[in-house]
């Protein structure tokens, strides 16, 4: 499929549009302005805390883009079972929650004959990172080396499993990430040396009674007592382990990465983010960068742009029945080699971000360019067709255990 510049309107036959999220949030708001750019009629919220109490209901012949649960406290505390949704805790609990209410809205959907943009199983494969590297590693996409990739890893407990795992493989550097996580919940960089030496970046805060918080500020743990001490706390939740590839920069000494957004199977969109710690995120005090700049500096330095966004693109090719991703791509230092560090189900939030020159998505955003591409899906298979016996994570791909 590809996207085109043409807006659908009502006479093209477009069908009705249904968004399972968050009334009033950000993402819902912003969808909702792209299809009204569009000419079409509103799409119809459904939401999440109904899909969770069991009360969703769809209509015969809808389109039912599935949105993030995220930025509500109900929903949080429905998902996780915490009343703090600034506590770290709960990611697996969320996970086994979020993919069954996932499949539950295929299965009411089916019974109306609707259609999903969104596949159950992609999505269960898209929030465990290792179960998505172990796909992505298998289809020959580069990302960076990992002793928990795939269905068959066996589970990390703690500490000690890092360290020694770490050490197997020869990662004196490596990212330590909550196999449920996003937004960099739970991440840590961490570094280590000879025995009893060990440091990490992270944004966790943790209490005296031990439990963890996200924080909007980038700390420095500077011992191995704790490391251990945080690692140890988010191991029951599952942990993914990827080698720490040293990432380009940019003028003023910040580390660079970027966020490709592939709609349709097309790279349509791309932010860089800079930053000075080794997480980019923007909420965590990264910062936009120059897109122009990266893009001539990678072609000065004798790198491929084009298969750089290509690259996404394979990435993205792993998901082939959910209609938009967000990739992150990881370039090398010297700016010749990119790597996938994550393929990310809700990653399009980049208000005002326009299309790529090429990409068939110019003067679009994010969700005007997924509107735009919503007429070549409303020929898929029914929900009825997709789910829930069809869930590809459950038959194919089942989780390492915890």
């Amino acid at each position: 499929m590809t996207v085109t510049s043409a807006v659908p309107s009502p006479a093209g036959g477009t069908p009705p549009l249904a968004v399972v999220g968050v009334p009033g949030n950000r993402r819902v708001a912003l969808f909702q302005d792209a299809v009204r750019a569009a000419g079409l009629p509103p799409a119809r919220v459904v939401p999440w805390r109904e899909v969770l109490r069991g009360e969703a209901v769809f209509r015969p012949g809808e389109l039912v883009r599935v949105d993030s649960p995220g930025e509500d406290t109900e929903t949080e505390r429905l998902l996780r079972g915490v009343d703090d949704p600034t506590r770290v805790e709960g990611s697996a609990l969320w996970y086994t929650r979020f993919t069954a209410a996932v499949r539950d809205v295929a299965a009411r959907a089916a019974s109306a004959g609707a259609v999903l943009l969104d596949d159950p199983g992609d999505i269960a494969v898209l929030f465990d990172k290792r179960l998505c590297h172990g796909v992505m590693d298998a289809a020959g996409v580069r990302v960076p080396d990992s002793p928990t990739s795939g269905a068959g890893a066996a589970p990390v407990r703690g500490w000690a499993d890092v360290r020694r795992l770490m050490a197997d493989h020869r990662m004196p550097r490596a990212f330590v990430k909550l196999a449920h996580g996003s937004s960099a919940s739970g991440v840590l960089a961490v570094e280590t040396a000879g025995p009893g030496r060990a440091r990490a970046t992270t944004s966790v805060e943790r209490d005296g009674a031990g439990r963890l918080f996200n924080s909007l500020r980038v700390r420095r743990l500077t011992s191995e007592r704790e490391v251990a001490a945080v690692v140890d706390a988010l191991a029951p939740d599952g942990l993914h382990i990827e080698r720490w590839l040293p990432k380009a920069s940019v003028p003023g000494g910040r580390v660079a990465d970027l966020r490709v957004v592939v709609v349709a199977g097309r790279a349509t969109h791309a932010v860089v983010r800079t930053s000075r710690s080794p997480m980019t995120n923007l909420h965590l005090g990264g910062v936009r960068g120059d897109l122009d700049q990266v893009r001539e500096t990678t072609e000065a330095a004798g790198g491929d742009w084009a298969g750089a966004l290509s690259l996404c693109e394979r990435a993205a090719a792993c998901f082939p029945d959910t209609l938009c991703v967000g990739v992150d791509l990881l370039p090398a230092i010297g700016w010749r080699h990119f790597a996938v560090g994550e393929v990310n189900a809700f990653g399009d939030l980049l208000p005002r971000l326009t299309g790529l020159p090429g990409s068939g998505a110019e003067g679009l955003d994010t969700y005007a360019a997924q509107v735009a591409a919503v007429p070549g899906r409303s020929g898929r298979r029914t929900a009825r067709e997709e789910a829930p016996g069809n869930d590809r994570a459950r038959n194919h791909r089942a989780a390492p255990a915890l």
